[in-house]
């Protein structure tokens, strides 16, 4: 596959999963970081990907980088954060940080990456969602809400940009080992993966080849939807 893939927050989880499958496609991969830069170095070193430090959340930084990079045919927005606590206790800063970040930030990535999209008449958008973006989980709110967002805004754009030859869809993965859930118990991830019918917890590979599935010529009539890579735990 001989494109260039921009995956924001790509520095680890499920955005360096991705990098490391789509590198190995021959694809010319960007990994955008905005804090982890050791990681992002480590793994630029292990798969040839150019590094880009930009925080999503501002607009001039993420001109900046869609500058430098050219075209870009594949946009991955998966930079996001997560909070858990009581709505209750949830102050201002808090939720626009989520808001900003995970909505916000991909506003700010497909605005920068459309023109050449639009001019070459392809391209692929994948938000990265989250099943709590499709039924909402408790003490999750900010998070939810925002998750919930980038699919009212995936199904939108898909109509809006399918003249234009432009696909996109959303992945909103179930429970995923990675950094993002560490917060989460043993007993409750030993809870989660009895909860899920296929009986384990999803890995960050299992997500990249959804996305790599959905940015190669198996997406080519794929568009608007909300896939989720779950094990069963949202049917």
């Amino acid at each position: 596959m001989n494109k260039t893939v921009l995956i924001t927050g790509a520095s680890r989880g499920i955005g360096a999963a991705a990098a490391r499958l789509f590198a190995k496609e021959g694809c010319h991969v960007i990994i955008n970081y905005r804090k982890s830069k050791a990681e992002a170095e480590k793994l630029a070193a292990e798969t040839g990907a150019e590094i880009f430090c930009a925080d999503v959340r501002d607009r001039s930084q993420v001109d900046a980088m869609f500058s430098a990079c050219g075209g870009v045919d594949i946009l991955i927005n998966n930079a996001g954060i997560s909070r858990f606590g009581l709505f209750s206790d949830l102050t201002s800063a808090e939720w626009h940080e989520m808001l900003d970040t995970t909505l916000t930030g991909a506003y700010h990535c497909i605005q920068a990456a459309l023109p050449h999209m639009i001019h070459q008449k392809d391209g692929r958008i994948l938000n990265i969602s989250s099943i709590w973006g499709i039924t909402g989980a408790s003490c999750e709110a900010a998070y939810s809400t925002a998750k919930a967002g980038l699919i009212g805004m995936t199904r939108a754009l898909a109509k809006e940009l399918g003249p234009s030859g432009i696909r996109v869809n959303c992945v909103a993965p179930g429970v995923i080992d990675t950094d993002m859930n560490a917060h989460l118990t043993k007993e409750t991830l030993a809870s989660l993966q009895e909860e899920t019918p296929l009986g384990t917890i999803g890995t960050p590979e299992d997500v990249a080849r959804l996305l790599l599935f959905l940015a190669g010529r198996g997406g080519d009539f794929i568009t608007g939807q909300v896939i989720s890579p779950n094990g069963g735990f949202v049917i």
